[in-house]
């Protein structure tokens, strides 16, 4: 090839490299506005800052000595608590009641002759944001020596571990496959009748058809309730 044909061609190829390589490639499509909002939209709403409640700093010694009351349409519930055996639970249970998170939630599930569970926040009157993500705070496990008895209140959760939540069960009978499992953390030492009376609720399946309701949750030191 001749010199001057070489410097020719030469020329050439860097004047085309020259414009494919300030040649932007095809812009991305943008979202449309409308797209942003409905991606916005469909945002879960952000958890509300944690605040303190009430129990979170007490001790073991302090909680022994409460007893809640939970005041219902057919009378007077009055449980004593065991946060020796699981003080987590305990600390869990009273602070819900003394924040009033279980006023006016029901007994949502019934076994005749066997169990009665309240706690479900989601059946309040008053249910507001907040109370949505209290429902779903989970606790740790605490299966401790407490055998599940006549009288005894424990912690509901499903069959995946350290999934309690808000819910608990009294039961009206034994049941020891439970012990070992689930926290008990609790005994009922005044209005029993009122449990039995709840128990013989007509159900759907567990599903009672006039859920009772806790009108009024609290917290006193026990004897002066």
């Amino acid at each position: 090839m001749k010199p001057n044909l070489r410097i020719v061609l030469l020329l050439l190829f860097t004047l085309a490299a020259s414009h494919f390589a300030q040649t932007d490639p095809a812009p991305s499509p943008s979202p449309s506005p409308e797209a942003g909002k409905a991606e916005k939209a469909n945002q879960r709403p952000k958890e509300p800052e944690r605040k303190p409640e009430p129990w979170d700093e007490a001790d073991v010694k302090t909680m022994a000595k409460q007893c809640v009351s939970l005041e219902t349409a057919k009378g007077t519930i009055v449980i004593e608590v065991y946060p020796e055996s699981a003080p987590e639970t305990v600390r869990n249970f009273l602070n819900l009641v003394s924040t009033g998170a279980l006023d006016t939630t029901t007994f949502d599930r019934v076994v005749p002759g066997f169990v009665i569970q309240g706690g479900n926040l989601y059946t309040s009157d008053n249910l507001t944001n907040n109370l949505r993500w209290r429902a779903i705070r989970k606790i740790p496990d605490e299966p401790n020596n407490i055998l599940h008895e006549r009288r005894i209140v424990s912690m509901a959760r499903p069959e995946e571990p350290n999934s309690a939540t808000t819910s608990f069960f009294i039961l009206l009978r034994s049941a020891d496959t439970l012990d070992g499992k689930f926290a008990a953390f609790g005994k009922v030492i005044g209005g029993f009748e009122v449990v039995e009376e709840i128990n013989k609720a007509d159900v759907e399946g567990e599903k009672p058809k006039e859920p009772v309701k806790i009108v009024k949750a609290s917290v006193s030191v026990c004897g002066e309730q």
